[in-house]
């Protein structure tokens, strides 16, 4: 007896057309791109910032300039009620939220254990954990009234191999990772996914500033010695190799894709499935 499959469905120019994204955090290096990438593929972009009005309202603007609708909202992505308000403001402009990328992270030193101040300990966990369980609430319950949707997180390599001075970061993120697996099997029965994406170092638009051109991101090569002898692929990748994997993730093509973590370093580490 023949196993019947799927046809094979033909690759769509714009897949999230008439879905609507909020991408935290987006007024910075990785979500600017995540945010123009998922407009390019045709969703409606919600920009999200926190204090950086000017770039969000840059963002916005590239992203209209793919022919969607696109607006700014701010708000602490640890507050409740902050970001119940500005998902308010997203669903009045541009409907409910059928993609929610969690990407904003705050930046801290990376220090021994010993030298890491516990005020870092707690910043790590309000901008990973609680900015994950906050957005969850504030936008899959839309998603699950119909039966659709799609959670990101952008969580790091660093997950995986805890580095020394990293962990505050790691913890932060640790936390992140196990909250967005039992989210995936809560939602799951509601057609909704939950999946993260775990990037290396990459090369950004500040680096490329900083560099003076578009594949030279300013680090000198004695930088990079130890970190690309790791790397199987033998070079660094860029924030749109991660925004396309965001994409992917959003799109159809990955309907029957959930509770995965998916590396996107050049192979540097490894996840279990």
């Amino acid at each position: 007896m023949t196993r019947s499959i799927d046809a094979a469905r033909p690759l769509v120019a714009r897949p999230l057309a008439g879905q609507v994204a909020l991408v935290t955090g987006a007024s910075g290096d990785l979500g600017r791109t995540i945010a123009q990438a998922l407009a390019a593929a045709g969703a409606d972009v919600a920009v999200h910032y926190r204090s950086r009005r000017e770039q969000a309202e840059v963002v916005a603007d590239a992203c209209r300039a793919h022919g969607v609708r696109a607006i700014t909202v701010s708000g602490d992505i640890a507050d409740l009620e902050a970001m119940t308000s500005a998902y308010q403001a997203v669903t009045a402009a541009l409907g409910p939220v059928d993609i929610a990328v969690a990407n904003a992270v705050s930046q801290i030193p990376w220090l021994s254990v010993l030298e890491q101040p516990l005020s870092d300990y707690t910043d790590q966990f309000r901008s990973c954990v609680l900015h994950a369980a906050v957005l969850a609430k504030v936008c899959i319950p839309a998603m699950q009234q119909r039966k659709a949707g799609r959670f990101i997180g952008i969580n790091t390599e660093v997950l995986v191999e805890c580095q020394a001075g990293a962990s505050a970061y790691a913890s932060g993120k640790g936390g992140m990772d196990r909250l967005l697996r039992c989210l995936a099997k809560e939602v799951g029965p509601s057609g909704i996914t939950v999946n993260q994406v775990a990037p290396g170092w990459m090369i950004s638009e500040r680096n490329r500033v900083a560099g003076g051109g578009p594949d030279d991101d300013g680090v000198k090569p004695e930088d990079l010695t130890g970190y690309l002898s790791r790397l199987p692929l033998g070079h660094r990748g860029t924030d749109g190799d991660i925004a396309d994997a965001v994409v992917f993730l959003a799109s159809p093509a990955a309907r029957f894709i959930t509770n995965a973590l998916l590396p996107v370093c050049g192979g540097r580490v490894m996840s279990a499935v």
